[in-house]
Order: structure tokens, then sequence, then C-alpha cells
């Protein structure tokens, strides 16, 4: 299998692919406008206990105040076997957790009311996004995520990514780490970690034990709100996070963001250079390995399976329901083999679009009835299989009688129909169509793609009038900056006649 990491950096947007075999199976996108809390850390203000619901809303100095529930406010139990059932890592010593003055959430009842009191000053990192009418969700436990490492400064404690599976090697690592790591501090081994020499696992641990130091130090400097450590650029994550041994290569097309990257894995993974490749083509990026059609294909509701059958996503705010249907597919035998045949072919393709979509939430996914419990089992195990390759943490439950199977994935960002759309102005929010921003990006790289750099004249753009506001307000920085790209003046023109997603470009 072929694994590529493709990374397409732009002053208004930047996305990253990750690519099997030419497939994309991830996609995360970054808006310079909008905002990518998850990882930072804050000194938060409480603004509102709440026990009824055992949370407290927290003011981290944005627009909306984010929200902490009770189990994500000391430090217990919990904490680690939450970390375990996400199967973030292994835990084969739990005797060796150590919690300095506090109890077992096991041997107590912990209340919100007695732990926070309104005007509080309290650290916390954001651990999900805002999405929708949600604040983000944020946590006490502190981790600090490394190369090989992921701190864990409130708890003492090693844990070993599941995916290294050998067991000297798991021994050899837990060992090292025993000796290198301060007392009472806690560390996870991730996968990148696997066969790290001694000397790099003690810079990395002694690199993010250093972090961990200015952080409370600027923490007692400040007063709340405040930010006291922001995460990686969504580059940086990606190279952190994504571009392990198992990706054949990086290609990133920009210069710029290219020398971060090296510098990045001059400090953490030098043998990792050879692999990263800046690309210089004249088609751009997403366009000459297809993803701008994926990306596209991700917005529409019906998909296709090539036997003729096909499933259908809804998603609201707190629930995606899948439905599965036979389509035009008839088989050739039994009724109940064409129906399995569907569903189990249904079955890889809802796995990949979760992922590729990154569905979060509860999954309702309706398959076609089946009449044997053999047929539904085995449903229900090629969909558990399917999931194996999800980074993402699922719970799936068995199928009921009406052949209903529900799951739940993580969720920490929104999903790329969320993402890359808004509510249709048209039918009343019955349905959703492109968002101002993707619409002004597709136009960017609509001018990049006709325009050749050099040639100097006029570009003319016709456009819907709240699209020509947003391009001359909210873009006009990256309208500038594109004028300077492509030796032209853009001329815009609001036409109230266009629809929300039409467009035209004139070259003169």
């Amino acid at each position: 299998m072929i694994n590529e990491l493709l990374i397409n950096a732009k002053p208004y947007e930047t996305r990253v692919a990750l690519l099997e075999n030419k497939t994309v199976v991830e996609l995360y996108v970054k808006r310079d406008l909008g905002q990518d809390l998850v990882g930072n850390i804050y000194l938060g203000k409480v603004l509102r206990v709440l026990p009824g619901i055992q949370s407290a809303f927290v003011d981290i100095g944005i627009n909306k105040p984010a929200f902490l529930y009770v189990t994500d406010t000391y430090n217990d139990f919990h904490y680690l076997e939450q970390l375990i059932l996400q199967g973030e890592y292994e835990d084969n010593n739990p005797e060796s957790v150590f919690y300095p003055g506090m109890q077992s959430f096991k041997s107590c009842d912990v209340n919100i009311e007695d732990l926070l009191k309104e005007g509080q000053n309290i650290m916390v990192q954001v651990s999900k996004e805002p999405i929708g009418a949600k604040g983000a969700r944020l946590t006490s436990h502190i981790t600090i995520p490394g190369r090989h490492l992921v701190f864990m400064p409130t708890v003492s404690h090693i844990g070993i990514s599941r995916k290294i599976t050998d067991e000297k090697e798991k021994a050899r690592l837990r060992k090292l780490m025993e000796e290198i790591r301060q007392p009472n501090s806690g560390f996870i081994i991730r996968t990148a970690g696997e066969h790290i020499t001694r000397e790099k696992l003690k810079f990395e641990t002694e690199f993010l034990t250093t972090l961990w130091e200015s952080i409370q130090k600027k923490r007692e400097r400040s007063s709340a709100p405040s930010l006291l450590h922001k995460e990686l650029t969504i580059i940086l994550r990606a190279v952190r996070d994504l571009f392990t041994k198992e990706v054949d290569r990086l290609v990133i097309d920009s210069s710029k963001e290219y020398q971060s990257i090296m510098e990045f894995l001059d400090t953490f993974s030098p043998s990792l250079k050879s692999s990263v490749e800046l690309y210089k083509g004249k088609e751009p990026l997403f366009d000459a390995f297809g993803i701008e059609t994926a990306i596209n294909s991700a917005l529409d509701k019906k998909i296709w399976l090539k036997s003729g059958g096909y499933i259908i996503i809804e998603t609201t705010e707190a629930l995606t329901t899948i439905d599965v249907n036979t389509g035009s597919y008839v088989g050739k035998r039994s009724p109940e083999d064409t129906i399995v045949k569907t569903n189990l072919e249904a079955v890889k393709e809802i796995a990949y679009q979760l992922r590729f979509r990154n569905i979060g939430g509860l999954i309702v996914i309706d398959f076609i009835d089946m009449s044997k419990d053999t047929n539904k089992e085995r449903v229900f195990l090629a969909l558990k299989e399917a999931l194996e390759k999800d980074r993402v943490k699922t719970t799936v439950l068995g199928m009921s009688e009406l052949g209903l199977i529900e799951m739940t994935r993580k969720r920490t960002r929104k999903d790329i129909n969320f993402l890359l759309t808004k509510s249709c102005p048209y039918c009343e929010g019955k349905g959703r169509v492109k968002s101002n921003a993707t619409i002004c990006h597709d136009i960017f790289r609509d001018l990049e793609r006709e325009i050749c750099p050099g040639e100097k004249g006029k570009a003319y753009l016709l456009v819907n009038t709240e699209i020509e506001s947003t391009l001359k307000e909210e873009e006009r920085t990256f309208i500038m900056e594109l004028e300077k790209h492509i030796n032209r003046q853009i001329i815009i023109i609001g036409k109230s006649d266009f629809n929300l997603e039409q467009y035209e470009i004139s070259i003169q």
C-alpha cells in the first residue's frame, strides 16, 4: 500500500489530505479567519457552576463560553480509564497511577460545586472544537503531544501505543521511560516512538518537560482569561501526527512551509527529511492528485456503490443517519444473497465515508433487512473490521431486530459538510449550500488555473452580490495577494441574478 500526505498551503486556507493507494481517507481544512482551538492551553475564569448537569461554563477569552464536565475537572482514575477506553494506549500497570493529594473516583463522590466556584481561575485545555451551538469542551487534564511522546503532567503513568505490538520492544520502551522521566510525571509512547533511541527519548522528554515549566511560569504572571500555550499549526501537527514511517512521502506546494517542515524534522525526525517533496507542477496540487473531485463528492448525500446500490447520509448537529438501499442491483440468486452482498459492500463505503468526512457523535445505520441471524452477525463483524483502520475511536453496538446498528465516533472537530457548507438561504434552512468562504476559495483556485503568471492585464469576476461583498470585505487581503501573484488587476462585479455558487471569469 502506498501512503502519501499532501499539503495545499494558501494564505486563505490550508488543506491536508492523507492518501492510501491514491484514495483520500482523511482531510483536514484550516481557514486563517477561523479559530483552531484544540490543544490550546488557557488560564480560564469560571463564569457559572451548574450542579444540575455537573458542569461549569468557563471564559477562555473567545466569543462563546466553553464548558467543563466534573469528570474533566479533577485528577482521578476516571481520566486514565477514559484514555484506555478510547484506545489511546495499553495499560499494563494500573497500580502505578499517582494523583497528588487526590482520591480515586471509585472511592468518593465528588460534585462540581465542591471543586469550582464562580470567579475562580483554572488552567484548562481545549479537547473539542465548538460545534454548532455548543461551545468548546475543556479538560483540566493537560496533555502536551510531541513527535514520539505525549506528556501528561497531572498523572504518574507510562502508557504505550496499542499499535506497538512487539512485547520486547514495549518492555524496552517502558524500562527506558522509567529511567528517564521525572518522578510523578506521565508519558504515553506514541506509535512513532517504536525503536526510538534512548538519546532521542531523553531529548523529547526534556523538551516537553521544559515546555510545561514555561507554561506554568506564564500562568503565574497572567490574568484570566489568557492563552498560555498555542498548539502547532495544522501543517506541523500533520507532520507530527500523520507523517509516520507508514507514509511513503509528504508533498507540499509552499516553499515557505516546506522550510518550516524541514526545520521541524531537523529537530525530531531527520530520517524523514528525504521523504519530503516540494511540489513544482503547473497544475494545482489537489487537482493533480484528483482530490478536488473527492472533496466535492463529500458534499453529496447519495453515494453510489459499484453494484448499483447506494447509501444516503443525513447529518444533523446531534445525529447522523445512514440508509442503505439496493438501488438498481437485483442480484443473480436469492433476495437474501442480494441484500447481504449490498450490505457488505455498503459496510466498506460507510467506514470510508465516516473517516473521510470526519463524521462524529451518534451514528445510526439502517441496513437492508436480513432474515438470517448469521447474515446479521456477518455484516456487524464486517463493519467492526472495516473501522479498525480508523484512527478515531469508535464504539459499535450489535444489530437490532430492525436491522439498525448504533455506533459512536469520537468528535473533536467539525465534519466536512458543516465546515464547507452553510444552511441554504433559498429553502429556509432545509438544505445546505457552499459557504461564502468556500465559494471565494473556489474562485481563487480557478483564477490561478486560468491565468499564467507573468502576463499582464485584467481579470473580471462576475459573482453573486453576496459573494461580491465577501470578496471585497472579508477576503480583500487575499484578493490583493492574488493580484500580485497573477500580475493582474481583479475587478469584481456583482450580479443580482446570479445564484450564490454561480460565477464567471473573464481574462483580458
